[in-house]
This record gives C-alpha cells, sequence and structure tokens, in this order.
C-alpha cells in the first residue's frame, strides 16, 4: 500500500529540462531583457519588451547551448558566448534585436576568449581576454563594435592571471603569480606606462580577487586575506598602496560585491554563511535590502542594473522553489515579478535543505547541508553523499536539480564542505592542500560516519556520487575504503593525478604553480594520491560518465579507470558522450545520464525510477 505522506515522483524531464528562461539581463535603457530559454531544444538568446508578450530569438545554435549572453551598451545588440562540442574554446558573438546571421568578434582557431568589461557607458567598445598571440597567454583585446574587429591592447608577461579595467575601460590593474608562489598585485596609471608593484601577497593568504576600481579610479577594490583569516574587502590606494579594510567578517569570505552601476560605489557585500547574508554600504542599497526582505524569504543575488541605476534584477532562491528573477524600481522601492525559472516544478513538492555541522577525526569543524527525502521516517534511510567538484568551491543552500531528484526518489542526501573549500577562511582552505586522497577525504568519509550514527543514513546503503573532483572522491572513497559505500557515480574525474597535471589545458598554464601546491608537484606523490594505482582494491560498482571532448579532465582518465577495473573484474557501466566536455550540457545527454543513474542507484539503494530514456542515434 502505498503512502499518501510521499509525494509523487517528479518526472525527470521537469526536473532536468532547461529552465523556461532564466539569466535575465536588464538592457542600459531598463526597457528590454535579455535571457536565455530553450528554442528547437538547445538554450538560445531571447528578448522581450518588458511588460508585453514580444519574445523572440535573436541567437541560437542548433549544435549546442549557449551559456551566457549580456547587452551591448548601445541597446541594439547582444552578445554571447559559444564553444564547440564542450572543448571551451569560447568565442565572442553578437547578434542585433532583429536576429539574423551573428557576428564573431574574436574569429580564429584553439582559441579561448572570455568577457572582461562590458560597459554600458562605452556602448561601442569593450575588452576580452583571448589567447591568440600563444595559447598559454590570456591578453586582453580591445573589441570594436562597429567594426566587427578587436586589437590587442595589454599583452600578458607571462604570469598574469587575473586583468581589471577601471571606470575608463583601461586595463590598470593585474594579478601574477611569481616564481615562489606568492601573488602580485601590479597597477598601472595609464595605457602604456609602466607596470609597477602595488602588494605581494604570501601563497597561504590566497589568490586575490580584484572587485573594481572607485569612482574616481584613484583606489582598487580587493578581495584579499592578506593580515586577516577570512577573505576581506579592502580598498588599496594606488598612489601610495595604502591599505583599507571595508569590510569583514571573522569567520566566513567575502563572497561578492555588488558595486552600484550609475555611481560606482560599493553598494553592498554578501558572506555565504549557511545562506547569502547582505550588509548594505550604501543608503540607497539600505533601503533596498530592507524591501528585499520584505518580497521574498529566500536569498537575493543583484543580477544587472540599468546604466543609469535607476532599476536593475534580481535573483531569488530558495532551497524548495526554484529561482525567481524581479526587476526592481530603486527610486520607488517597487519589485515585480519577471517570470520563475522552472514554473512546472511550482506543482510539486520539494524537500528542504537543512544546514549541519559535524567534526572530522581531528576536530575540525565541517559545515554541510542534508537534504531529507519527503514523507518518509527520517531513520535508516538510504543516503547519497553528493560531492562538490572545484574542489576550490563549496556546496550552498538554494535549489539544486541533482538534489532534488534524489531526495524525490527517496534518498538523502548528505552534502559537505570539507577542508580546502572556499568561504571558511584561508586556513580551512589550507588545509586542503595536498590532500586530495588525504584528509579532503577523510572528512567526506567522517561526514559519512556521522549520518550513521545520528541515525539518518542506513550504513549498507550509503553511495558516494560527484562530479569533476567529486568523481574524483568517488574514486578515492572506494579505493581507500571498499567497504564504507555499496556503489559509486564518477561523472568526469581524474583517475590519474600524474596524467591529470600533465595535461591540463593550455591557459591554465600560469597557474600551474597554484595547481603544483595544492595538489601536488612530483609524480611519487601524485601517484600516491590517484585511485588508478588502487583499483584492484575497488569492489563496489561504478558507473563512470564522460565528456569526449572534455579539456579539463580528459578522456584517457575514465578510459583507464574503466579498463582496470574491468580487468580485476569489479562491476563498472561506462558512458561516453561524445558532443560533451567538461559536464553535460545537451538535454538529451543529461537525461540519458539521469535515466541511467537513476535505475543504478534503484538496485543498490532500492529507491524509486523512472525508465531511462533511450540516446538518440543508439
Amino acid at each position: 500500500m502505498s503512502n499518501p505522506l510521499i509525494p509523487p515522483m517528479i518526472p525527470r524531464s521537469v526536473i532536468f529540462d532547461h529552465p523556461q528562461m532564466d539569466h535575465a539581463q536588464l538592457s542600459p535603457n531598463g526597457k528590454m531583457i535579455a535571457y536565455l530559454a530553450p528554442a528547437a531544444g538547445k538554450l538560445s538568446v531571447w528578448v522581450r519588451t518588458i511588460g508585453q508578450a514580444d519574445d523572440r530569438v535573436v541567437a541560437q545554435d542548433p549544435r549546442r547551448p549557449i551559456p551566457w549572453a549580456q547587452w551591448q551598451g548601445d541597446g541594439e545588440h547582444v552578445l554571447y558566448l559559444q564553444d564547440s562540442e564542450g572543448d571551451e574554446n569560447y568565442h565572442l558573438f553578437r547578434v542585433n534585436l532583429l536576429g539574423g546571421e551573428p557576428q564573431d568578434l574574436t574569429p580564429g582557431s584553439n582559441l579561448r576568449a572570455l568577457p572582461l568589461a562590458l560597459d554600458y557607458q562605452f556602448p561601442n567598445e569593450g575588452l576580452v581576454t583571448l589567447n591568440a598571440r600563444n595559447a598559454r597567454l590570456m591578453d586582453v583585446h580591445r573589441l570594436d563594435f562597429a567594426a566587427k574587429s578587436n586589437t590587442l591592447d595589454t599583452e600578458n608577461p607571462g604570469d598574469v592571471l587575473l586583468w581589471l579595467a577601471d571606470n575608463e575601460l583601461r586595463v590598470r590593474a593585474a594579478v601574477a603569480q611569481v616564481a615562489d608562489g606568492s601573488f602580485v598585485i601590479r597597477v598601472r596609471d595609464a595605457d602604456g606606462s609602466d607596470w609597477r608593484l602595488l602588494d605581494e601577497i604570501p601563497f597561504a593568504d590566497g589568490r586575490p580577487r580584484l572587485v573594481a576600481f572607485s569612482p574616481d579610479n584613484q583606489c582598487l577594490y580587493v578581495i584579499t586575506a592578506k593580515d586577516a583569516d577570512t577573505h576581506r574587502l579592502v580598498q588599496y590606494e594606488v598612489s601610495s598602496g595604502a591599505v583599507t579594510t571595508l569590510f569583514e567578517d571573522p569567520e566566513y569570505d567575502v563572497e561578492r560585491v555588488y558595486i552600484e552601476p550609475g555611481t560606482r560605489k560599493i553598494g553592498a557585500v554578501a558572506i555565504l554563511r549557511e545562506k547569502l547574508v547582505w550588509t548594505a554600504l550604501s543608503v540607497s542599497c539600505e533601503a533596498a535590502l530592507r524591501s528585499f526582505k520584505e518580497l521574498d524569504p529566500g536569498e537575493f543575488s543583484f543580477v544587472a542594473g540599468t546604466g543609469r541605476g535607476d532599476a536593475l534584477i534580481l535573483q531569488c532562491q530558495g532551497d524548495i522553489i526554484p529561482d525567481k528573477y524581479y526587476l526592481y524600481d530603486l527610486e520607488q522601492h517597487s519589485a515585480s515579478l519577471l517570470f520563475h525559472t522552472r514554473p512546472k516544478l511550482l506543482d510539486y513538492t520539494l524537500a528542504a535543505m537543512k544546514p549541519i555541522t559535524c567534526t572530522a577525526r581531528d576536530g575540525l569543524q565541517l559545515s554541510g547541508y542534508l537534504t531529507l527525502p519527503v514523507g518518509i521516517e527520517p531513520h535508516g534511510l538510504p543516503t547519497v553523499l553528493y560531492v562538490h567538484g572545484g574542489p576550490w568551491h563549496r556546496d550552498r543552500w538554494g535549489f539544486d536539480p541533482v538534489v532534488q531528484w534524489l531526495a524525490n526518489r527517496g534518498y538523502a542526501v548528505l552534502q559537505v564542505n570539507f577542508r580546502g573549500s572556499t568561504g571558511y577562511g584561508k586556513a580551512f582552505l589550507n588545509a586542503g592542500n595536498r590532500e586530495w586522497a588525504g584528509t579532503m577525504r577523510t572528512d567526506l568519509l567522517d561526514a559519512h560516519d556521522w549520518a550513521i550514527a545520528e541515525g539518518y543514513a542506513d550504513p549498507e546503503r550509503f553511495a558516494i556520487f560527484g562530479m569533476s573532483y567529486g568523481g574524483y572522491a568517488t574514486l578515492t572513497a572506494l579505493a581507500w575504503t571498499p567497504d564504507a559505500f555499496c556503489c559509486g557515480i564518477d561523472v568526469v574525474g581524474p583517475s590519474d593525478l600524474t596524467t591529470f597535471m600533465a595535461s591540463i589545458p593550455s591557459y591554465w598554464e600560469p597557474m600551474r604553480k597554484l595547481l603544483e601546491e595544492r595538489v601536488g608537484d612530483n609524480d611519487d606523490f601524485l601517484k600516491s594520491q590517484s585511485p588508478l594505482y588502487r583499483a584492484s582494491a575497488i569492489r563496489a560498482p561504478l558507473l563512470i560518465a564522460q565528456g569526449a571532448n572534455d579539456p579539463r579532465v580528459k578522456k584517457r582518465e575514465s578510459d583507464q579507470i574503466v579498463d582496470a577495473l574491468r580487468e580485476s573484474g569489479t562491476e563498472v557501466e561506462y558512458l561516453v558522450y561524445e558532443n560533451e566536455g567538461h559536464g553535460l550540457a545537451h538535454q538529451e545527454n543529461l537525461h540519458h545520464f539521469a535515466g541511467v543513474a537513476e535505475m543504478f542507484l534503484a538496485r543498490h539503494l532500492g529507491g524509486r525510477a523512472e525508465a531511462p530514456p533511450d540516446l538518440p542515434g543508439q
């Protein structure tokens, strides 16, 4: 007899379809939005006049979803990024509001272009980083939209990781990593003038993040942990190097800084605690934040404002409701709902994400989230430890399609921000250095043991699942502790850190020293941290998925572990998606993988499942 308290199974098509609308951007004059939405099954660029139902597609690619779009400052064109088959060699395209043939502003082969500065005050030009001169180095190129061309603006001397332009669209700040591993901030006073050292930051303090220049271009805003444990927002006086702390938190890093588009002043700063918490640093943002709290109980993010700064778009996120976008009038302090990203999910019951803490075996406090299936007694549940990628990233509260899918199928979902995760200060981050298969792995195991000890998890029905570093963590967990998990799912996870480090993308070369400090710098050590060399110890069944064109974790990483597992007789199912890179962007591939994974988990954990779809062409 079915349990009436358990909500209906949510179709995978509802959970994993592209959002109906997403990534809204407000036009420079505030009269239109550009957004991403499906067209012919692929995310495409649409525009709409606010208050009207005149939605239309202006750019689409039948071969692959478009991941990013932004207005040109003239309000008559939209810019977007696209790569080829997941290779992450992005080109920047431009299209007018009537659609038509898009213009490739960064033509060439084997190039990677990323936007650096697109400022509404400069409607006919912009800045991108581009590795056209040297595949290893990201120079800055200046775009001339009218001429549909780009020219070299600022050359990378060989060690620059990040660039920043001032409010006059001049490249005047850079972060580089020098030979001893430390980071330096360099500045210059004008185009063509000499670069000079503004500050030097030890490796242990972490890479600084350049935020913006002050309205008068005399000061530089930076997020850094120098002279503090957590990353704080500071202001450097460019002429003297004098530093002033603008905002800090004793436990958590500064996560975001909102720069008011009209004034170029700092409006608000966000700390990601258990949830995202904003603090206003301007009068206008103080009033706006009060209004936001009355508007919706979820988290807010500032998305995009007009060139005048009189209106902006807000993204609201919650754990049991998909994201929403609002248009906010800063003068009237009023908001109107633009759209729900996934309105079909509003008809279903989602599972709440609960913040949790546990203690690692060496006493380090770990934070994370536990999502329990609705309508089921929270005791002795089949459980999935879902490990985030990066690994220099962190799990956060809010709607996650994978988490909701797993919980709806009857599984408890455990997420833990193991040491090496970001957001908790530099000591917590550095505790993960060269510990990929060490204490980072045992933190996950300690969270596993916590869930069992608290009574939530059934120790005989406990799976581990992750993507990228999370895929690697799946392999290491099964190789080092063969009896801890009954099965695992690895998506684009490296299996041998020697081959992984030897094949990083060329444009990662300037950050090789950072990778060596955090992962390891010699083959013997890297092999000691690699599950490939312990593959014979793996006994739990595995599902492995890989994109054939992945530039970060090459297909070889999955091929070699699958070969080793099959040779030792371990059950392994291997999915290769020929038109994917580092992850699954195509809907048909995501639906196929989710269907296979759902059946795999049902066999080993006993949860609910829909039949998997056939993959087109098979």
